[in-house]
């Protein structure tokens, strides 16, 4: 008598995951919480804030110049502050410190500012924006990858990002701040990244305002020093400022670009 054959049993096919939900401004917006209120105002309020800077530009200048010492004390807290809290934009501070106090004293003025500046920021973004991102970066490789780059490797190789980070004139700098807090860059390489990549272009934006402030008053002395050379030395500092920018943009792709070698935009060892 033949026994029947015992039937084979076929395992059920494993179900395909679910495809990951897209990543929609609501979705992006309800995880990051007071992060997202903080990077929507520090996208809007600078240009917002250098309307009215710029408005009262000289007023405001006549009247750091009236306080001797005391006006560039005042104009490095008010650039702190102001900038720190995304209020102001960079640029613009950096031209009132070149049109109030000229080249020599506004440059290191505006470099002061930018330091105490990019302090406050990073505080701001530490209790408000960093564990919101954090979270939010953890569920996303690709954003894993763009953390990794800047942080994955060695503190030089790190130090080396930041400041092609802040080298483009078109760098937002609280968004900056934001995000550089977030992935929780050393505060030492975030500091001096910070203020070696922002001096070409601070450097170049002082500059010009302090050639345009000397235009105003040579006019107005009726001295004769010609105005093509203050126009020639602000029109190459604008472009030296826009090639530093795009080389700094190009470099830094390079730098960030995943290596053979690489998984899920880890590098095999320090870059």
């Amino acid at each position: 008598m033949l026994l029947p054959m015992p039937e084979t049993v076929v395992p059920p096919t494993p179900l395909p995951p679910p495809p990951p939900t897209p990543d929609t401004f609501e979705r992006v917006a309800t995880q990051l919480g007071p992060a997202g209120v903080l990077g929507v105002a520090w996208a809007v309020l600078p240009p917002l804030g250098s309307i009215a800077l710029f408005r009262w530009m000289n007023t405001i200048g006549e009247w750091l110049r009236g306080h001797d010492g005391q006006g560039v004390s005042m104009y490095i807290a008010g650039f702190a502050v102001l900038a720190g809290a995304g209020l102001l934009p960079t640029y613009a501070t950096a031209v009132l410190g070149g049109w109030a106090f000229g080249f020599a004293v506004g440059f290191p003025a505006a470099m002061a500012g930018f330091l105490a500046a990019s302090l406050i920021g990073h505080v701001i973004a530490r209790f408000v924006a960093m564990p919101r991102v954090q979270a939010m970066i953890e569920t996303r490789p690709k954003w894993l990858a763009v953390r990794d780059a800047l942080v994955g490797g060695s503190a030089l190789k790190t130090l080396g990002i930041i400041t092609l980070v802040r080298l483009p004139p078109n760098s937002p700098f609280a968004l900056t701040n934001m995000v550089l807090t977030s992935v929780r860059v050393p505060l030492w390489t975030y500091v001096l990244g910070t203020l070696v990549g922002m001096a070409p272009r601070t450097g170049a934006v002082v500059y010009v305002a302090t050639q345009l402030r000397d235009m105003v008053a040579t006019e107005a002395a009726g001295a004769a020093k010609p105005r093509w050379m203050i126009i020639t030395g602000s029109v190459l500092a604008v472009v030296v400022m826009v090639v530093i920018g795009s080389i700094a943009n190009k470099a830094l792709k390079r730098f960030t670009q995943p290596r053979a070698g690489t998984t899920g935009g880890r590098t095999d060892g320090p870059g």
